[in-house]
């Protein structure tokens, strides 16, 4: 389910949303959005942690942050598992924790780091003191609490009293987990209309490199997260598992969508990988959709010439039960 888009649109239809990640930075990013406080909570609540409170930093750590600035976010972040591990963690502190791992790092003023890469990809420490070295830049201070306010406001300012309440009436019914795809225990036989995923395009992507500094925050051991395969074979079987597995729980007539893309400078159309595994698990797609993006952001990011490096199209197959 990644950062939740689809969990969360879910809801907003007024269906019950069901949602399953890997990666435990997955529940952190995606609960709170479905049982969002009032703007007034979460003002009060940043009144009341100890932004005062000093402990051993990670001076690693500078090459993003300024002192002051980092001494708040570690602050921040041993109240957050603090509350956790005493069970005392609500929903206005899940909330300001999901805001706070969403402005660790990034490309503006807006976040609390230096000028570096977009939010969901966090460069090593080396890389970045290279990045501060090319743009003579030093880590300027940025207000934590102001920050994560700003942020909320911007985030809870179109929400309507009408969506809140269907959230709210939803929320006892939501079935948010970390886990993998083959293994959904917690969801019925045939109980789901719509399955929505994107799952890893081969090792790509390297999920544990790119969310260190958010595992950090969050106390997560990047090393619990499963490791990405480069091996097609594989990548294949574990696709198939989890088509199984998806099969098994939606209804009949229900439709499964998994997007993709091309890799490897094109030679790998990886919706042939998708049709196959579909295939192993006695289903023919009913549709495929091809979207070819003229301008992608983060090929931008990178440096990278559009339509030239990356995935630069999004492929999506359609399986109907």
């Amino acid at each position: 389910m990644g950062r939740g888009t689809t969990p969360l649109e879910a809801a907003l239809l007024d269906r019950r949303a069901v949602g399953m990640d890997a990666n435990p930075l997955g529940e952190m990013l995606v609960k709170p959005r479905l049982n969002p406080p009032e703007i007034g909570e979460v003002e009060r609540r940043l009144g009341r942690i100890p932004w005062g409170r000093v402990s051993a930093l990670r001076e690693d750590l500078l090459a993003f942050y300024h002192p002051e600035t980092l001494q708040k976010i570690t602050a921040l972040r041993d109240y957050f598992l603090e509350r956790d591990s005493s069970n005392e963690l609500d929903a206005v502190d899940a909330w300001i924790r999901l805001v706070a791992l969403n402005r660790l790092s990034g490309h503006s003023a807006g976040f609390f780091s230096v000028r570096t890469m977009p939010p969901n990809q966090a460069v090593p420490v080396s890389r970045q003191i290279a990045i501060n070295a090319r743009n003579r830049q030093t880590p300027e201070y940025r207000d934590v609490a102001e920050l994560i306010l700003r942020k909320s406001r911007s985030l809870l300012r179109h929400l309507t009293t009408e969506q809140r309440e269907q959230l709210a009436t939803l929320a006892p019914e939501q079935r948010i987990r970390t886990g993998l795809a083959e293994k959904m225990e917690h969801i019925e036989d045939n109980s789901v209309q719509l399955v929505v995923t994107s799952p890893p395009f081969l090792n790509v992507v390297n999920y544990r490199q790119d969310n260190w500094l958010r595992c950090w925050f969050a106390g997560i051991d990047p090393t619990s997260i499963p490791k990405l395969t480069a091996s097609t074979a594989q990548w294949m079987d574990d696709i198939t598992k989890a088509i199984r597995e998806m099969r098994r729980i939606v209804k009949p007539g229900g439709h499964i969508a998994i997007e993709v893309g091309e890799v490897k400078k094109g030679q790998i159309k990886m919706e042939e990988l998708v049709i196959e595994a579909g295939q192993r698990c006695r289903m023919e797609p009913s549709a495929i959709y091809i979207n070819t993006q003229q301008f992608t952001k983060t090929s931008h990011c990178w440096g990278i010439e559009n339509n030239k490096a990356g995935t630069n199209t999004n492929r999506i197959v359609v399986f109907q039960e």
